[in-house]
């Protein structure tokens, strides 16, 4: 009897190549915006100052994780919640690394979807485009309702984001974005323990 032969286990996905994605995202996002906005160091201060947009959005963002963390608890044992934390499992989850993921994410994807993109497409194609982005990360491919619940929570959560930088401003949006991607990733890296 001949054993199948074992693969080796992935190494993590180091910190290192989410800041260079962030990186990237903002060396993409700085041009479009540099160019395409009449005056690209408002993009901090409009449309709320940048001290209300951190106070408003430091008060949006602890609501957002809250409901992420609540819908999480009342999805746990879905395949839906199963499959997201497959996906980020593959991150290096260790030490700080969930902040500085969070941040950069946040940083990176809402300069270029948000303070770059949305203001030439508009909130729904803007999100339809972060929706595609994410689909290697969730693995759309296959179209279940585990899947549908997945794509249907990044693109709410796009829209949701997309609102916050048009109401409130991009300082803001970042701040719900990254409270979201710590409490996701503390929530992934609790479960894979």
């Amino acid at each position: 009897m001949t054993q199948a032969p074992q693969t080796a286990p992935r190494a993590p996905i180091r910190l290192a190549s989410q800041l260079l994605t962030c990186l990237v995202f903002c060396l993409i996002a700085a041009p479009i915006i540099w160019f395409g906005r009449p005056h690209p160091l408002e993009l901090f201060s409009r449309p709320l100052g940048p001290l209300t947009q951190l106070l408003v959005g430091q008060v949006l963002a602890l609501l957002a994780a809250g409901v992420s963390w609540l819908l999480f608890r009342m999805t746990a044992n879905s395949a839906s919640s199963a499959r997201t934390i497959e996906s980020y499992a593959k991150l290096d989850l260790g030490g700080l690394n969930p902040l500085w993921i969070s941040i950069a994410a946040a940083v990176g994807e809402e300069m270029l979807f948000r303070a770059a993109l949305q203001p030439l497409l508009g909130v729904w194609i803007v999100s339809l485009l972060f929706l595609v982005t994410h689909v290697p990360v969730y693995r759309f491919r296959k179209l279940d309702g585990a899947a549908l619940a997945q794509a249907a929570g990044v693109f709410v959560g796009s829209v949701v984001l997309g609102f916050v930088f048009q109401r409130v401003g991009l300082l803001a949006s970042m701040l719900v974005h990254a409270w979201i991607d710590i409490v996701g990733l503390m929530i992934v890296r609790a479960a894979i323990r």
